[in-house]
């Protein structure tokens, strides 16, 4: 099969890769689209420890099952592959499960590729009419639902009445504000850096999107939910300006791992801190019936490729070339 090929840092190659064997279990997927995380950018840049090359990155995947018990079932891929017996699993925590693992790290390949093996206790079976492009944006959509859940399960006031920040506007960012707004919430602050994603989030009309370096848009101790999805010094140290006594911050992004917030705030005005992590199969199934129902918009905001493109596509989400939230690679039938 071809397949895009992580072979070393700021290097992925489009090349011939032996077809996954199915185990005890498994469904083997025909993959019809799968987005590039910004996780998968984290590893081409050599940024990932746990991502070894070479591997075949890629989790956010749609396609149709070929062969097996669902053979011909149009999909979409939870690639978090859990226990299903410990007492996380047991208690509706999978996400957190001791044993998990995810298909783009080893030893699970990712789906970059024609085909890709997968329990079929991880596939979701879609509508008869939901796009399979659609569909790959289940992934960051769910991780940004299972955040707002929890921001929403830890406010002091329901959604409806609170105001919102959201730090990042690529894919997870833009989808914890159709998030936010799905679940109710009105007023929508989303603080990017980049102009082009600005514009994009901008036309899904549920947000007020700004430059947090150059506008002062966020005045301290104004906001009830903050969801950040870049997680980096900065946006901790906005975080912390921006939340209210007693407001929740959610945090999600990745980027760094130290400095910015202002535990001394957070003590002495009752802020709620938490992290969120990933999703749940609750979560998936959430998102694909609220994408059928029309609940998080017309998901207009991705840009198609061919899989084979895939060396140009990482270099120009690297350098900020383009204007979309996420670029979905599309294997060549």
């Amino acid at each position: 099969m071809k397949a895009l090929v992580y072979t070393q840092p700021s290097e992925v190659i489009y090349r011939e890769e032996s077809e996954p064997v199915p185990g005890t279990g498994d469904a083997m997927v025909r993959v019809s689209a799968v987005g590039i995380c910004g996780s998968d950018i984290h590893a081409f840049l050599g940024h990932d420890e746990r991502r070894i090359a070479p591997l075949i990155l890629g989790h956010e995947a749609s396609g149709t099952v070929f062969g097996g018990s669902m053979d011909g079932e149009r999909v979409v891929i939870n690639p978090l592959v859990t226990c299903g017996e410990c007492e996380d699993c047991l208690s509706g925590r999978s996400n957190i499960c001791a044993e998990r693992e995810i298909i783009s790290i080893a030893p699970r390949q990712g789906a970059f590729a024609e085909f890709v093996s997968i329990p079929e206790r991880n596939l979701v079976v879609l509508p008869a009419k939901m796009d399979l492009s659609h569909a790959a944006l289940t992934e960051p959509i769910a991780t940004a639902w299972h955040a707002v859940a929890k921001a929403a399960g830890l406010a002091a006031r329901p959604l409806a009445e609170a105001k919102a920040l959201v730090f990042g506007g690529g894919a997870v960012g833009l989808s914890a504000a159709l998030s936010l707004h799905a679940q109710g919430c009105s007023e929508i602050l989303l603080a990017e850096t980049n102009a082009a994603r600005r514009e994009t989030a901008s036309k899904a009309s549920i947000c007020t999107p700004f430059d947090p370096i150059n506008e002062s848009v966020v005045d301290d101790n104004s906001i009830d939910v903050v969801i950040d999805c870049v997680g980096g010094t900065a946006t901790r140290a906005g975080s912390s300006s921006a939340i209210r006594p007693g407001g929740v911050i959610v945090h999600v992004g990745l980027l760094d791992r130290t400095e910015g917030l202002d535990v001394r705030k957070l003590t002495l005005q009752e802020v709620m801190f938490c992290g969120s992590y990933t999703y749940t199969m609750e979560d998936f199934k959430a998102v694909v019936s609220a994408m059928s129902a029309g609940e998080l918009g017309n998901l207009d905001w991705y840009e198609e490729r061919a899989l084979s493109d895939g060396p140009h596509a990482f270099s120009d989400l690297v350098e900020g070339r383009t204007a979309a939230a996420k670029i979905i690679l599309k294997p060549e039938a």
